[in-house]
């Protein structure tokens, strides 16, 4: 099969690009409140930006390329999700848009995000809306006080809704509640919010899943034997404690044990120092497990400076640039992929639907793809290793992701 040929395949199956719990390279990339035409790090493809009305064109661009059959294990939820993009979009033809105002808040500005920037855009763009009325927010510092204040920021602008991945969903839902009860629609996406008002529905990885191949590819890593360290940015976020609980049921009946749940709090230099700390005093660890996207190059460093990537085996989440360096370079063995980029583009078309044909009609529409749980929109999950890196940089380049 051809290279291209092979890229249209992932295309095609419906995937989910890059990966979960947090962002990327947490040396925070530029910060972040923009309206969809206006961000630096990609630009939305031209496209009507008048909010007059819908018109019913290509469905999502993930699946405009559509040929072939899988060729590895990156197999997403992209076809699914552009009949449901297709759907959407039909039924908002000819109806006013005018009204409406939507936002995707991240919970860190970071690499992995980048993807579900150029998706948003994207998906504004194929939807007619304005730039001015599609906002994009990732806090610089991860901090809780940078996303509070960018939420009360929206509400003072009028936004109809908002996509959110919330750095902590508790103090989060007191703050949700208040804009449901305004009319304000608001998604989960990358991390559930149970208990709260936006508990519904959410899109993303589902979070177990992401989880459990990451034990997988550690198993096959360690050849079922090894003492394992896990890393990661929150150990109450709900996206998580599903990986870690994922990750475990995997190893289940193996010789594989967890030593260690680390806490590094959102920070890349944090992740390198604990895992320095981790290898120096328990020689006997042979894997590490990354759970945010900025742990797989912090772990990856740590790891060189100990000089031990002969004997000690990365799994991590996420693609940023450094991940997809190191898996080539064979320090990182595995990292478990998502789609940010979806995330953005069917979160745009969500968030359209319920201001403008109400909550009711848009849940009717996105029913009929949600897992058996009744609320996730799954965006897919996969195992990249350094066989399909290649295809998978390809299909990256394809979605206007640098």
């Amino acid at each position: 099969m051809s290279a291209q040929r092979r890229v249209l395949a992932l295309a095609a199956v419906g995937i989910t690009v890059l990966a979960a719990g947090c962002s990327s390279s947490k040396s925070p990339t530029a910060s972040s409140s923009t309206t969809a035409g206006s961000s630096t790090t990609a630009a939305a493809p031209a496209t009507s930006s008048s909010a007059s009305s819908a018109s019913v064109g290509p469905s999502s661009p993930v699946s405009s390329a559509s040929s072939g059959g899988a060729s590895s294990d990156i197999a997403f939820n992209q076809a699914n999700l552009a009949k449901l993009d297709a759907a959407l979009k039909s039924a908002m033809a000819g109806k006013d848009m005018s009204a409406v105002n939507i936002a995707m808040v991240v919970n860190v500005a970071a690499d992995y995000w980048k993807a579900g920037q150029v998706g948003f855009q994207k998906g504004c763009a194929d939807l007619g809306i304005s730039s001015s009325k599609c906002t994009y927010f990732a806090p610089p510092n991860g901090k809780l006080t940078e996303q509070t204040s960018e939420l009360e920021t929206l509400d003072s602008h009028g936004v109809t809704g908002y996509s959110i991945s919330a750095i902590d969903p508790k103090s989060a839902a007191g703050t949700i509640h208040t804009d449901v009860s305004k009319g304000v629609f608001v998604l989960a996406i990358d991390s559930p919010l149970p208990g709260t008002d936006a508990a519904g529905l959410y899109l993303g990885t589902p979070n177990y899943d992401a989880g459990f191949a990451a034990g997988k590819a550690m198993k096959a890593a360690l050849n079922g034997t090894g003492k394992v360290a896990i890393l990661v940015g929150s150990l109450t976020a709900l996206n998580a404690v599903q990986r870690i609980q994922g990750f475990t049921d995997a190893i289940k009946g193996t010789g594989i044990t967890i030593v260690q749940k680390v806490n590094d709090n959102l920070s890349a230099s944090t992740a390198t120092s604990d895992a320095e700390t981790i290898l120096a005093n328990n020689p006997d660890v042979t894997g590490l497990y990354g759970v945010y996207s900025y742990d797989g190059p912090a772990l990856a460093q740590a790891v060189k400076s100990a000089n031990k990537t002969a004997t000690v085996h990365i799994v991590c989440d996420d693609s940023d640039a450094q991940t997809l360096s190191f898996i080539q370079d064979g320090v990182i063995s595995a990292t478990i992929v998502q789609m940010p980029y979806q995330q953005g583009y069917t979160g745009a078309y969500i968030l359209a639907a319920e201001k403008v044909l109400g909550k009711d009609a848009t849940m009717a529409i996105v029913k009929p793809y949600l897992s058996s749980d009744g609320s996730t929109l799954s965006s897919g999950v996969g195992t990249l290793n350094k066989a399909d890196l290649s295809d998978y940089q390809a299909l990256q380049q394809s979605l206007g992701i640098s």
